[in-house]
């Protein structure tokens, strides 16, 4: 399973690499979100501070769809799909590979929208043990329920629509709870976001056992 995982990461990332999709798509509109969160919110610091970790959050979710979708996107023409489903890798690790690629681009990104935060909005960066915690329980978890859900649309004409309708009710825990520890880590008291951070493990645990326990059913019922 490993191997396999392994593999796929590798094949996605170096697609990625290749295709700089997520450099000169992703990254870009992530930006933007940034940009107009702080045109609709206003120029005073003293209204965008606070709000910094919510829209830090919410440019990552958006992302993490166009992320998810790419992923799949690569494998809907040519049969791709299908060679995947018969290539004797373990669906198990297909899915730890694809859910491993879409974390290490999410966490580039991250760290992109981290000094976006702090140049525009006047972001106060501390408690950095809990910001990158949260960042990586929260994207782990982030891309474990986009993989799976990827898979059920990504068979479907209307997959474009219809992902986003399954991820966003189901990762609003993670939002909420790594909005609430950006909120703590930033206020320079981590210690209050530590519970918060709790969740976010949880949450990534679940879906990934979920994950691997379901991959294989679903990318065949697709």
């Amino acid at each position: 399973m490993w191997h396999d995982a392994t593999l796929v990461a590798a094949k996605d990332l170096r697609i990625e690499v290749r295709s700089r999709v997520a450099v000169n798509q992703v990254a870009p509109f992530a930006i933007a979100v940034l940009l107009l969160f702080g045109f609709a919110l206003g120029p005073d610091r003293r209204t965008l501070e606070p709000a910094s970790a919510g829209l830090f959050w919410v440019a990552v979710l958006l992302s993490t769809i166009l992320a998810i979708q790419r992923s799949y996107s690569v494998e809907a023409s040519d049969g791709a799909r299908d060679g995947l489903r018969l290539s004797g890798l373990d669906p198990a690790g297909i899915f730890l590979g694809k859910a491993a690629a879409v974390v290490a681009e999410l966490l580039a990104l991250e760290v992109l929208l981290t000094a976006g935060i702090a140049l525009l909005y006047g972001a106060h960066l501390s408690g950095w043990g809990v910001l990158v915690l949260t960042c990586v329980s929260a994207t782990v978890g982030l891309a474990a329920v986009g993989t799976l859900y990827g898979v059920v649309a990504s068979g479907l004409k209307t997959r474009e629509t219809l992902l986003p309708l399954l991820f966003l009710p189901v990762v609003a825990p993670v939002l909420l709870a790594a909005t609430k520890a950006f909120d703590a880590a930033l206020a320079g008291t981590p210690s209050r976001g530590l519970g918060w951070l709790e969740v976010l493990v949880v949450f990534a645990v679940l879906y990934v056992a979920l994950g691997i326990v379901a991959f294989g059913p679903l990318l065949e019922d697709g």
